[in-house]
Formats: structure tokens, C-alpha cells, sequence
């Protein structure tokens, strides 16, 4: 399995882009669908409005226990009845990455409760967080949920309480891109 990936925005895909919102900062160019693929080198096709890269890494700020009880708890992608998703890019700030990594893990969990937030809405939204900051991408982390539809209310109240914590704070940029599965699993 490959271990960087591709989210390549255009006129064509598996996944249908229903909605781009800049939350804060910079948005994305529009574009009509989304394909998510194994990194391919070399230049972006002309037809592709966007494409953010993204390294699957080890969990960096979760303890041996909340990695355990995730694995418990979340199901995986490609579920039959999670027809919508959401591709969340974000960049931090510098003063985020100023900090040593206990003082991140600190404000991450300690303060902002982010994994026990997260953990409120497992099983129903599956995520996998993708690294792009080492990537010199322009985000720092490309984070893919998929849900049925009639978890979306739910999906917003997660978003809502996350962004509602101090880790916020340090976050400069976010998009929020919404969107539904065109092509059977």
C-alpha cells in the first residue's frame, strides 16, 4: 500500500464535490469532482484544478491507550453506507510549530480533548489524517472523513466542537471540502 497520496481535483472522479468553503484563510480553486490516488511524480495534468499530497504517518500526539480504544471504535473507509465525505485541509501556524511536541500533544488532548471529541462520534465518521507539512505542501495535514448521510448532522457537530477549542487557535488556514461518492464500493 502506498503511503502518500494524491487528492486531485477536477472535472472528473470518484467523488463529486458538492460544496468548497474557506474557513479561514485561502480557499481552493472550484472544481466539479475528486479523485484520491496513489502519489504519482511529475506535473499536475492540465484538466486537474487542485491536487494536495499527503503521507499516512504513525498517530504522533495519541497515547498507547487512545490509539488502542480507536482501534476499537472506528471503522474503516470504503464503507457501503458512507456515501458523503469531507476532505479538510489545514495549516497551522508557526507559533504551533514554535512549540516542543509535549506542549502540542498538551494543548491537543489535554486542553482541546481533540481524540475523546473524535471518539464521541466513532463509529459512525471514519477518518484517516494524511501529513503534507514535510511535503512542502500548503497544508500542514489533509484529514478525510466519510459518513452516511444521515451522520452529516453529527459530522457538523464534531467539526463544530472541534473548532470550538483552544487547538484552533493556531490553525491559519482550513477548507472545508464536501462531497459525495459517485462510483459504487
Amino acid at each position: 500500500m502506498a503511503s502518500t497520496y494524491a487528492f486531485s481535483a477536477g472535472a472528473h472522479g470518484h467523488w463529486r464535490i458538492s460544496s468548497i468553503v474557506a474557513c479561514r484563510g485561502a480557499g481552493l480553486a472550484p472544481a466539479e469532482a475528486l479523485t484520491i490516488h496513489p502519489c504519482e511524480p511529475g506535473p499536475i495534468d492540465d484538466t486537474t484544478s487542485w491536487r494536495l499530497l499527503g503521507t499516512l504517518s504513525n498517530l504522533r500526539y495519541a497515547t498507547r491507550d487512545e490509539v488502542a480504544g480507536l482501534r476499537v471504535r472506528q471503522e474503516g473507509l470504503d464503507r457501503r453506507q458512507a456515501t458523503h465525505a469531507a476532505l479538510i485541509p489545514i495549516k497551522k501556524s508557526a507559533a504551533w510549530w514554535d512549540l516542543a511536541q509535549d506542549e502540542r500533544r498538551a494543548i491537543f488532548e489535554e486542553t482541546s480533548q481533540h481524540t475523546r471529541i473524535g471518539m464521541d462520534y466513532l463509529p459512525a465518521i471514519a477518518r484517516r489524517l494524511h501529513h503534507s507539512r514535510d511535503l512542502g505542501e500548503p497544508f500542514d495535514f489533509l484529514t478525510w472523513f466519510e459518513f452516511a448521510p444521515t451522520d452529516e448532522p453529527a459530522f457538523d457537530e464534531l467539526l463544530a466542537r472541534l473548532r470550538a477549542t483552544r487547538e484552533w487557535d493556531f490553525v491559519e488556514r482550513e477548507v472545508d471540502v464536501r462531497l459525495v461518492r459517485t462510483e459504487p464500493v
